[in-house]
């Protein structure tokens, strides 16, 4: 699938990711949308998913946001148009959108925020804004007209009386109108504005990275809960000070190196990285198996060649430590070691995983442990 327009996936992250915007005609011909509205606006009901409902002019207000879940009576006193309804993580609840991903996985998977899909009718927008992450948007259904274009931040002046962040005085440098099949990447921090021309959908494939807070206090919250972070520290070779009010030099010298000492351990930051950026967004999308099965299920529905493949909401990465390969699984980490550890790559490659090479281990007592623990935690399942 030529899913970049003519350009190879190297060609595209050196010259367009987190740089400019690229438009891309049929990146997906003859596409079809896995969903229709009416399916989004049932979805939209649902309590486990996320929803929202953006009204233009709402009741004279300007840029209303309604979060769900939404009663099925609530979509009937909607206006005829102007207004947007949102489904968020639409790739857990659907298998069609989840297969969707594999066309864009060389994005690393840790980077990987979810499908978000946009229902509008005549008129449909929510309004002109920037986001903080890389986004594909693809059309669906219906044609979207997209303005795009200039590089704004927390300082770009806003509308007044609107919980959303939408741009007052802003232009674009440029305007597409998008059919299905068609796709626009936006780097963050691109203003952008999509209308829409009909009844229309659209699908936000985006990509997150965390902010250096996010960084700073999730790493020493992981800190503060190993073992040694209950020690105090202590200090022996305590002199009598001129004043009994004098930090000393050598005291922030302490602090300096405890703190230094704790937050360069590398295998840390790597096991927190990967708990991290697995964990997964919500509690009710990696949902244990209805009947756990045990190691010997597994390597019997292995050997009979049944297809293994991730959970829609799960989430996969590994990163290789010195000696063993840690693998990351909804939050958890696996430490495999000598035979075991090409089995992290082989997890982590697609959401369906590879059969023959999964074959190979069907025969090796601890590797079916762990897939029997995947499998019934919610993590894989067979299709």
């Amino acid at each position: 699938m030529d899913m970049l327009g003519g350009l190879t996936a190297s060609e595209f992250l050196r010259d367009y990711w987190q740089k400019k915007p690229l438009v891309i005609r049929q990146a997906f011909p003859g596409f079809q949308c896995p969903v229709s509205p009416d399916e989004l606006a049932g979805l939209a009901c649902e309590e486990a998913v996320e929803s929202r409902i953006v009204i233009e002019n709402d009741a004279g207000k300007p840029w209303q946001l309604h979060n769900g879940p939404f009663t099925p009576e609530r979509f009937s006193t909607l206006p005829e148009q102007d207004w947007t309804l949102l489904i968020q993580g639409l790739d857990h609840w659907v298998p069609e959108m989840s297969d969707l991903l594999e066309a864009f996985r060389f994005v690393p998977n840790w980077r990987l925020d979810d499908i978000m899909a946009s229902y509008a009718p005549k008129g449909g927008s929510v309004g002109p804004h920037y986001d903080q992450y890389d986004v594909f948007l693809l059309q669906a259904e219906g044609h979207r007209r997209w303005t795009f274009g200039g590089q704004c931040d927390h300082t770009s002046p806003r509308v007044d009386g609107t919980p959303l962040r939408i741009l007052s005085s802003w232009d674009g440098e440029e305007t597409v109108t998008l059919a299905p099949g068609d796709m626009l990447y936006l780097p963050p921090g691109i203003g952008h504005h999509g209308v829409a021309e009909d009844d229309c959908i659209t699908l936000s494939i985006g990509f997150r990275a965390p902010t250096i807070d996010d960084l700073l206090t999730g790493f020493t919250d992981f800190l503060c809960n190993q073992e040694k972070a209950a020690e105090h520290l202590g200090d022996p070779d305590l002199q009598v000070q001129d004043n009994p009010g004098t930090i000393a030099p050598e005291v922030i010298d302490r602090l300096d190196r405890v703190i230094r000492e704790q937050i360069s351990d590398r295998r840390k930051l790597a096991l927190w990285f990967g708990q991290y950026t697995t964990a997964p967004k919500s509690l009710d999308i990696v949902v244990p198996a209805e009947e756990p099965a045990t190691p010997e299920d597994l390597a019997a529905a292995i050997q009979a060649g049944e297809q293994l493949r991730w959970n829609e909401g799960s989430r996969f990465a590994y990163h290789e430590l010195e000696g063993e390969t840690a693998l990351f699984v909804d939050g958890e980490q696996y430490l495999l070691k000598g035979d075991a550890q090409p089995m992290a790559p082989l997890l982590c490659a697609g959401a369906r995983i590879d059969h023959t090479q999964l074959a190979a281990y069907a025969g090796d007592e601890a590797l079916v442990g762990l897939l029997t623990t995947l499998y019934n935690q919610g993590s894989v399942y067979f299709e």
